[in-house]
Formats: structure tokens, C-alpha cells, sequence
């Protein structure tokens, strides 16, 4: 069964230990990152900053509504933090920090998953543009949320 990925970065005008400590902080950070037209509802289920939380939110794409839980771990604490779903899909979000100099941070967003059959084969062909054009407006708000956070 092979694997769907999509993948999108930005390098953003902030440092990398203020953008992840956004990622990182499922109460208030993360939630607002999260661009209203794709997802509903994070809730945080068990921790909220970091490795152990447990979250559940809503899903709005290709026209079908679903909710995915998913457990966080820090392979890299400060660096890496990746969301796993927790039964359903085995849907996989990295979330990758780097420093690119001058107070810059370079944001890789990557999520990788499969589905069998036919279904598998059309999702891989419309599953990555969907989730980069997602993640361009997650990155996004991640940099004015990372430029206000900075200013006050």
C-alpha cells in the first residue's frame, strides 16, 4: 500500500524557540494556528503542552466532516513534535523547527499516511495539494502569531 505524503515549509521571520512554543501549546498556540475553514474544535484530552497531550478536533476536507484523535511526541523536544492519530487512518503530522539565521525559523510541515484500494490511489493524487494549500495558511498564521507573540 504506498504511502501518501504532503509536505509544505516557510521560513518565518521569528525564532525558532517562540514558533515552537506556539506548535507545542495545545490550549492557546496551536488552536490558533489551525485555519477555521479546515479545522474545528481542538480539545485537549489529556497534558496540552508537548509530549503525553492527547487531542481530538474536526476535520473539514474533500467534503467529508470527520473527527481524528491524536497523541503527541517530542522525538526531538524544541525541534521535532509529531501528531499520531490514534486508531482510525494512522495518519502522521510532523512538525519540523530549524533555525535559518537572523532570527529566522524554517517550518516543515509534513504528513504521511495510507489508504488501500482505489480510494488510496485517488487520494494520493488529490490528498497532497490539498494538505500543502492547508498548510501554507497554517504557517501563515503561524508567523503572525509568532510576530505578535514577539512584539508584546
Amino acid at each position: 500500500m504506498p504511502m501518501i505524503v504532503a509536505e509544505e515549509y516557510a521560513e518565518l521571520a521569528a525564532p525558532p524557540e517562540v514558533v515552537y512554543g506556539i506548535i507545542a501549546d495545545y490550549h492557546e498556540g496551536h488552536p490558533s494556528i489551525l485555519p477555521s475553514r479546515w479545522f474545528t474544535d481542538l480539545h485537549v484530552e489529556e497534558g496540552g503542552r508537548g509530549a503525553g497531550t492527547v487531542i481530538r478536533l474536526g476535520l473539514k476536507m474533500g467534503g467529508k466532516a470527520r473527527e481524528m484523535r491524536a497523541e503527541i511526541t517530542e522525538p526531538e523536544p524544541g525541534r521535532v513534535l509529531v501528531e499520531r492519530e490514534l486508531g482510525g487512518r494512522g495518519v502522521v503530522t510532523t512538525f519540523t523547527v530549524d533555525p535559518a539565521g537572523a532570527g529566522r525559523t524554517r517550518v516543515t510541515i509534513r504528513t504521511t499516511y495510507q489508504v488501500p484500494g482505489i480510494a488510496g490511489f485517488i487520494e494520493r493524487l488529490l490528498a497532497p495539494a490539498l494538505l500543502k494549500r492547508v498548510y501554507r495558511e497554517e504557517l501563515a498564521l503561524l508567523e503572525e502569531k509568532a510576530g505578535a507573540v514577539r512584539t508584546g
